[in-house]
C-alpha cells in the first residue's frame, strides 16, 4: 500500500503531469521544464554551472565566456562545451545534474510568496539531461531530512560562519579545512560555496556537521512565547518499481559526497 506524499510544490506537480515548458518562479529560485521535465534550475543561494566549473578549476573563464557568447542565443552553451571539446559528455552532465538538484532544493524551500509559471520560457543553457520532477522533489525532501539529522537548527545556514578552536585531537577532513580556512567571520555559507566553487547544498551540509563538532560558531535562536506544533513530515511515495532517476541520483549524490 503506497502513501501519498504531500509535495514540495504542487503546482510543480501539476505542471509535470501537464507535460508543461516554461519557468516555474518561485521567491528563492527558478525551474525550467520540458515537456514537464525539469532541465535546468537557478537560484541566487545556490553557485550557477559557471562557478562550479571555472571557479571549480575544470573550466578557464574565458572558455566559459566564448560558450556563453557563440551559442547562449541558441540555448545551446552545454552542447557548444562537449561540441569544442571543453569538456567530455559525462562531466557535463554531472556538474549541471549538480547545479540543477543545488538550486533546486533553495528554489522549493518554503515560502509565503507567489508562485508563477511562464509558458514557453526557455534557458540558455540549453538541456542536458532532464530529470523527473518526482525525483527532483524526492531528492529535495531527502536533502531537508539529511541537513536535520547532522544539526537540526538551521540559524547556520545563513548566519556568518565562525570557527572555533578544535578540541584536543580532534581533526577534520580536507574539504572541511579549506570550508574552515576560508571561513573569515563574514562570510555565510552561500558566499563560501561561491568562493570556493563548490555545490551550496554540500557547502551547508559541512558547515553542519561542523556546527554538530563544534567547531563553529552557532547563533543563538530565540524561544518561542509558545512551543509550535511540529509540522507534519513530508512523506515520500512508495514506489513498486525502481524509477530511472533513481539510479541517476544515486550516482550523482556519489559522485558529489565522494569529491567535492
Amino acid at each position: 500500500m503506497s502513501t501519498v506524499a504531500t509535495p514540495v510544490s504542487p503546482m510543480l506537480v501539476r505542471l509535470a503531469a501537464e507535460k508543461a515548458t516554461g519557468a516555474l518562479l518561485r521567491d528563492h529560485g527558478t525551474l525550467y521544464l520540458v515537456d514537464g521535465r525539469v532541465v535546468h534550475a537557478e537560484s541566487p543561494a545556490a553557485p550557477g554551472v559557471d562557478v562550479l566549473l571555472t571557479t571549480g578549476g575544470r573550466l578557464p573563464r574565458e572558455n566559459w565566456d566564448e560558450a556563453v557568447d557563440r551559442a547562449g542565443a541558441h540555448r545551446a552553451v552545454g552542447r557548444f562545451l562537449v561540441d569544442s571539446g571543453r569538456l567530455q559528455d559525462g562531466e557535463l552532465e554531472i556538474c549541471h545534474l549538480g547545479a540543477v538538484f543545488d538550486a533546486a532544493f533553495f528554489a522549493l524551500s518554503p515560502t509565503s510568496g507567489p508562485t508563477r509559471f511562464r509558458y514557453g520560457v526557455g534557458h540558455w543553457f540549453g538541456t542536458v539531461r532532464p530529470v523527473s520532477a518526482e525525483a527532483v522533489e524526492r531528492e529535495t525532501v531527502r536533502r531537508r531530512e539529511l541537513l536535520d539529522a547532522v544539526w537540526p537548527y538551521p540559524a547556520v545556514d545563513t548566519a556568518p560562519v565562525v570557527p572555533r578552536p578544535a578540541a584536543p585531537g580532534q581533526t577534520v577532513g580536507a574539504r572541511q579545512r579549506a570550508l574552515l580556512a576560508a571561513a573569515d567571520g563574514e562570510r555565510n555559507p552561500a558566499e563560501l560555496a561561491r568562493l570556493l566553487g563548490r555545490p551550496a547544498f554540500h557547502t551547508l551540509l559541512d558547515v553542519r556537521r561542523l556546527a554538530a563538532a563544534g567547531l563553529v560558531e552557532t547563533p543563538l535562536t530565540p524561544e518561542p512565547e509558545h512551543d509550535p506544533v511540529p509540522p507534519a513530515p513530508a512523506l515520500l511515495p512508495v514506489l513498486p518499481v525502481p524509477d530511472p532517476d533513481i539510479a541517476l541520483l544515486r550516482r550523482l549524490r556519489d559522485a558529489l559526497e565522494a569529491h567535492l
